[in-house]
């Protein structure tokens, strides 16, 4: 295996999936501080734990949350955000009447979020491996007999 350090396992795959996300209040409101943003901490972890995403940093400031989480093969990047930003909005809401009357639309992101995939392999690792995998034939997708 290419550098499994960080290599996770499911049921069928190992993997090492690792994106750097971050997502913004709406209107850039700096509201995450204090009860507000440690529940918000809690529920982030909830979220991942439930759906087997793991938090390997994160950050809530004022106004935005970083994170650098490794995400099952199974889960896309849409739907990882839909549901933490969804579940999140929903449960501050209901717990922070603040909340609600500041964000009447009922969204407390921005619409969309940053996304980066994470790696220590570059591309001419990747590439360097496959090509010693065969013969030395200049054929970009090789059969291995």
């Amino acid at each position: 295996m290419i550098g499994s350090d960080c290599v996770r396992k499911g049921s069928h795959t190992q993997y090492d999936i690792q994106y750097h996300i971050v997502w913004i209040t709406k209107y850039r409101y700096k509201i995450l501080n204090g009860k507000i943003a440690y529940r918000l901490r809690e529920l982030i972890r909830q979220g991942c734990e439930a759906r087997n995403i793991q938090i390997i940093k994160g950050s809530i400031s004022r106004d935005h949350v970083h994170m650098l989480v490794s995400c099952p093969p199974n889960i896309s990047v849409a739907q990882m955000m839909q549901y933490l930003k969804g579940r999140s909005s929903k449960k501050l809401q209901e717990e922070f009447p603040i909340l609600k009357r500041k964000y009447w639309g009922q969204h407390i992101w921005a619409v969309g979020y940053f996304c980066r995939t994470v790696g220590t392999v570059t591309d001419e690792i990747i590439k360097e491996y496959i090509e010693n995998q065969t013969d030395n034939t200049k054929e970009v997708f090789k059969i291995i007999n």
